[in-house]
């Protein structure tokens, strides 16, 4: 027989184990992110529970019903308020593009001279992607309305994500002892501080991403609106939603708006890609690092792997969640390696006491 090193065989044993993990993760990614959506919501929700919780100390289902009523108010009132004029918008703009495209000022953009012979054929390509666009989403936005008043709109994922957010807030504490508890004792201090930093990075990120998505929206508002630019809520409101895509949600952004613009604006291109480089330098160096934690900082080229490679596994939720994964892995990474090299030096101090007894 042939000798089978144990060493050897315990490698193979931990790298099948781990790529068996790796293929059930993939093969329920939706359900996962289901769950990782209801955790985000959790956080987005926690610091508004936490408040009403000091009024009520012990009766934390109650503030949380009271949050739940308050939050179902409050997106109705929106929902009402600002539904109909983006419905509205995005409907007018759409009916409108494959027109624009051929008289607004975009077919008028300098060039250079090299790739002035391809205008032709850039522009209708534009034009038949309108076309295309026109004819699958405005039938969609005007059914829309109805659909969410009549709920056939509504998908399971949206009913469970608030249900799980609801229990993931009720019962953190229990979850998070049950956790500690099904871990052997030597492991459990090492998990504790993994948990605590995770919990750290996690409401850090939330907080300051929802901080950035506002103030995206807000500057948009304000700079179109001074330019006299149209559409100004609903491309507002996009480039507010993509600043949750990392790195790409911005440049997206400004791609649309810049597209929009030159379409049907009254052109001041070059301002708008000023502004949106005056605004990235204002957010990327003085606004996100006073909001970030310093344990959510990661290499830029790691972060556009990670969006990515998360568009490619689970589409646009993947590209959001790319990144607090990526964070959530740096800290645990980090703790398992302190811990093992406390271990390895421990290890290599002599026992003394085994050598007095012995003696």
């Amino acid at each position: 027989m042939l000798a089978i090193d144990q060493r050897t065989l315990r490698i193979v044993w931990t790298v099948f184990v781990f790529g068996l993990l790796l293929l059930l993760v993939y093969e329920i990614r939706e359900t996962l992110l289901v769950f990782a959506t209801a955790i985000f919501f959790a956080y987005m929700l926690s610091p508004i529970v936490a408040l009403i919780e000091r009024f009520m100390p012990k009766r934390r289902a109650l503030a949380l019903g009271i949050v739940y009523v308050l939050l179902v108010g409050a997106l109705v009132g929106l929902g009402f308020a600002l539904i109909p004029q983006l419905a509205a918008e995005a409907t007018s703009l759409l009916t409108r593009l494959p027109g624009l495209l051929t008289t607004g000022t975009l077919t008028k953009f300098p060039l250079p001279h090299w790739a002035e012979g391809y205008r032709t054929e850039v522009m209708e390509a534009l034009t038949r992607q309108a076309a295309n666009l026109q004819a699958s989403a405005v039938p969609f936005i005007q059914r829309a309305g109805t659909q969410i008043v009549s709920g056939v709109g509504s998908i399971l994922p949206a009913i469970l994500v608030p249900i799980l957010a609801f229990f993931f807030l009720k019962d953190a504490r229990e979850i998070r002892a049950a956790i500690l508890d099904a871990l052997a004792a030597k492991h459990r201090s090492t998990a504790e501080l993994i948990l605590r930093d995770v919990h750290e990075v996690l409401r850090s990120y939330i907080k300051a991403l929802i901080i950035l998505a506002a103030a995206s929206f807000a500057a948009w508002v304000v700079f179109l609106n001074l330019m006299g630019e149209p559409y100004e809520l609903l491309l507002a409101g996009l480039a507010g939603v993509l600043e949750f895509i990392p790195v790409i949600g911005p440049v997206a952004a400004l791609a649309i708006i810049v597209l929009v613009s030159g379409v049907a604006g009254a052109g001041g291109l070059l301002w708008i890609v000023l502004f949106w480089a005056l605004y990235r330098v204002f957010q990327d160096y003085v606004l996100n690092p006073f909001l970030m934690s310093s344990r959510v900082e990661i290499h830029p080229l790691l972060v556009l792997f990670g969006v990515l490679a998360g568009e490619k596994v689970g589409g646009i939720s993947g590209m959001f969640f790319s990144v607090p994964l990526l964070a959530i892995l740096k800290v645990a990474y980090g703790h398992l390696q302190r811990a093992h090299t406390a271990k390895a030096i421990l290890g290599s101090v002599p026992d003394h006491r085994s050598d007095r007894a012995a003696s």
